[in-house]
């Protein structure tokens, strides 16, 4: 049932924001291919740009990632004959430097102006680089810095307003982990400085880099008692892949992302008790994904002397059971926009991607571009009701009993509705009815309860395994739902979701 009387949240446009790192070919033969039969004066494929303004991006998350842990942002400025060549130790590749800020917010303009989100380094860096990094980026003029960044060819400051405080420095694999104390003293150190020098950024303090991380939940109480004043946002992070064959629980991976989010939002009100504080802070879920992190296209390169330029890195392709995964994802987000005010798909272009490339050759479009590009569509700008829904369970092995069909609607500021929804189940369709609220009046020349039109469109294959490649890059797509259907008083509309599906259904 969609309700007007349990409007949950406006929806962020930084929900849609995605994630470039310096990682395998996301940037190098992603985004950047000089010589390319694509490529604009600036090196940026043009393909590629026209690929992301289709998908619908907002924010972008920039350099990293792991990445961000070891990277001196002056690397990446100036002339690009004089950019230092470096090891980039997460990915156990050679950084060559020649895209960097100034290559960022230009190739951000052509997509279409998307918001920046700048990380700095807090694994083998601190507060002065931190400083610096903000100085040259935000301050107009007058200063060595902000003069060195005008010198090189930015007239005007970036302006960038979010920015994250380090990245996964839980983690034992990051480049300067940190215990959370020492982690929470220079993220606070870090974001006092920030704020002298722009008092209007938005900081993004680490959450726990996973829900199953051994420290969470204590990572976030240390965390957020020593930055909660200082801070707009705390982090999440997750991935999901089926294991040992156990697809049932794999499409109900929503369930965990939910629990995670309330558990996040449970110390984050527990720590604004505790403090007695008025100051809000939300989540930024800058990392997500269906990412096969134990398979052939995520091991690294290896060997004193083999440090690959832009090496073939996690580069999934992605099936039909992966789009529907993601897209309730997508909807779990949603259905959390009350906390969650960001999020970032990770990555953008090749590495765990919706757009794919071939070096010299075209782009093409994942499965998982589907759901994102319709949800980015069709949600933003609107507000998104709390779900009521009763949906028969389907059994899995790591979550018990789930409900077997997800979804969650949003209010367009037109007045029309979108509903999302995901069929969980490996074997049977779900007829789902939509009990839709009354239509606002002047909508559409709206003058009563009635609605008088409806379209689904579905993502679903009978193989499931069905993929986009190189060689098929539209081999799975969405498809009309011809069963979509408004009853006869028009107040609702059934449609019939097929097994291991995502279902977009609009009403006007």
């Amino acid at each position: 049932m969609v309700d007007d009387d349990f409007r949950l949240a406006p929806v962020s446009p930084r929900l849609f924001g995605s994630f470039v790192e310096h990682l395998g070919r996301c940037v190098y033969g992603g985004i950047y291919e000089p010589g390319h039969p694509e490529a604009d004066e600036d090196g940026f494929r043009r393909d590629v740009i026209e690929l992301v303004r289709e998908l619908g991006v907002t924010t972008v998350r920039y350099p990293g990632g792991n990445f961000v842990s070891g990277y001196r942002w002056e690397d990446g400025v100036g002339p690009k004959d004089r950019r230092p060549r470096r090891l980039d130790t997460a990915w156990h590749s050679t950084e060559t430097n020649q895209f960097g800020l100034h290559e960022m917010a230009a190739w951000l303009k052509k997509t279409g102006g998307n918001e920046l989100m700048e990380a700095v380094n807090l694994g083998t860096r601190g507060l002065q680089e931190a400083l610096d990094l903000l100085e040259y980026a935000n301050i107009p003029g007058g200063t060595e810095l902000s003069d060195r960044r005008r010198a090189n060819g930015a007239e005007e400051p970036f302006g960038i307003r979010m920015w994250c405080l380090g990245n996964e420095m839980d983690g034992p694999w990051q480049l300067g982990h940190k215990n959370a104390h020492d982690y929470a003293t220079i993220a606070a150190d870090v974001a006092r400085g920030m704020r002298q020098i722009d008092p209007d950024v938005e900081l993004v303090v680490c959450g726990s880099s996973a829900h199953g991380m051994p420290t969470f939940g204590e990572w976030e109480e240390t965390v957020l008692d020593k930055t909660y004043e200082l801070v707009d946002f705390v982090s999440c992070h997750a991935y999901y892949q089926p294991h040992d064959g156990d697809v049932a629980s794999f499409l109900a991976s929503g369930v965990d992302m939910d629990g995670f989010i309330r558990d996040v939002a449970a110390a984050i009100d527990a720590t604004k008790s505790r403090l007695k504080s008025k100051h809000e802070v939300a989540i930024s879920f800058d990392e997500w994904n269906v990412w096969y992190q134990g398979a052939e296209p995520s091991k690294t390169p290896s060997g004193i002397g083999n440090w690959p330029v832009a090496p073939h890195l996690l580069e999934d392709v992605y099936s039909a059971l992966d789009a529907v995964v993601f897209g309730d994802l997508l909807i779990t987000l949603l259905k959390n926009a009350d906390r969650v005010h960001a999020a970032s798909l990770a990555q953008l272009v090749n590495v765990i991607a919706p757009i794919m490339t071939a070096p010299g050759g075209p782009a093409w479009r994942q499965t998982t571009f589907y759901p994102f590009a319709e949800t980015a569509r069709l949600a933003k700008g609107g507000t998104v009701y709390v779900p009521k829904l009763s949906a028969a369970s389907v059994p899995t092995k790591l979550y018990s009993d789930v409900p077997g069909v997800d979804a969650v609607a949003v209010r367009r500021p037109d007045g029309s509705v979108a509903v999302f929804a995901v069929n969980r189940s490996l074997e049977a369709p779900a007829e789902f009815e939509i009990a839709l609220p009354e239509r606002e009046a002047g909508a559409n020349g709206a003058d009563g309860k009635a609605w008088s039109e409806v379209a689904a469109r579905t993502l679903h294959e009978d193989d499931m395994t069905a993929a986009n490649t190189l060689e098929d890059q539209n081999r799975v797509t969405l498809h009309a739902n011809r069963t979509a259907a408004l009853t006869g008083d028009g107040t609702a509309v059934r449609v019939t979701l097929p097994p291991v599906s995502w279902t977009v259904v609009e009403a006007r």
